[in-house]
């Protein structure tokens, strides 16, 4: 046989024949009073606050209709240098001088009338989390004062036990 199984069977017949073994039972007290136990507990709740602003918005509009400006201001250029210039060579000159003048005037007017600045206002909603804070008072268990043998006995407990309270009784023999 095994030295330690020998060894566990010896001590347990000797606890045994010393009577130091424990006896357990289970029996009922009556309960002569049952306090709640409360305790105060600060809460953080989040909470979704929004609220409406009214934002200048500037919008550009772009409108690529026509050319025509440039082409009209070119020619309309030409014809003034043209008729500006005596000679053939000066209205050649005046002719090719105004049409680029013509041409940039008229590009100028494209470029002004595709970005015109229009300023809306719209309104957008705005949120944001916050955290509001309370105390509440929350149960935490139950201080029970019972009676068992003529004493009394007070233990805390997780719920009310009601008129009686189950009580576990453990005896042993002292030597």
């Amino acid at each position: 046989m095994n030295t330690k199984l020998i060894a566990v069977i010896g001590l347990s017949l000797g606890l045994i024949s010393s009577g130091s073994v424990a006896e357990t039972s289970f029996e009922t007290a009556q309960v002569v009073e049952s306090r709640p136990i409360y305790e105060i507990v600060e809460i953080s709740a989040p909470q979704e606050q929004c609220w409406e602003e009214e934002m200048a918005v500037d919008r550009y509009s772009s409108r690529r209709d026509s050319n025509t400006p440039v082409l009209v201001s070119t020619i309309v250029g030409g014809a003034i240098g043209n008729a500006v210039g005596h000679g053939k060579s000066n209205k050649r000159i005046g002719a090719v001088l105004g049409a680029m003048l013509g041409h940039s005037i008229g590009r100028d007017i494209i470029r002004q009338n595709d970005q015109a600045n229009i300023r809306e206002y719209e309104t957008v909603q705005r949120c944001e989390t916050v955290y509001q804070q309370h105390e509440e008072e929350r149960l935490v268990g139950y201080q029970v004062t019972y009676l068992y043998n003529g004493e009394e006995h007070s233990v805390r407990t997780d719920s009310d036990p009601g008129e009686e309270i189950r009580l576990r009784v453990d005896v042993q023999a002292v030597l």
